[in-house]
């Protein structure tokens, strides 16, 4: 069976074609993450955060505690 032979030409449209095609891939999912992480980001309401216990660091052992 002969070799299959494609020009240079070719493979180079292909090659760009195929690097369009991922690259719009990888486009569409980084919005999609970014837009699912405002939605969370945005849902937390900023009075309750408040209220969550914090990390402090104690002035006599220099130890961080929750505070």
């Amino acid at each position: 069976m002969p070799p299959f032979v494609i020009s240079p030409l070719v493979r180079l449209a292909l090659g760009a074609v195929g690097t369009g095609v991922v690259m719009r891939w990888v486009v569409r999912e980084v919005r999609r993450i970014n837009a699912e992480l405002d939605r969370v980001k945005a849902a937390t309401d900023p009075t309750l955060r408040r209220t969550f216990p914090t990390l402090r660091r104690d002035p006599r052992s220099g130890e961080w505690r929750v505070m």
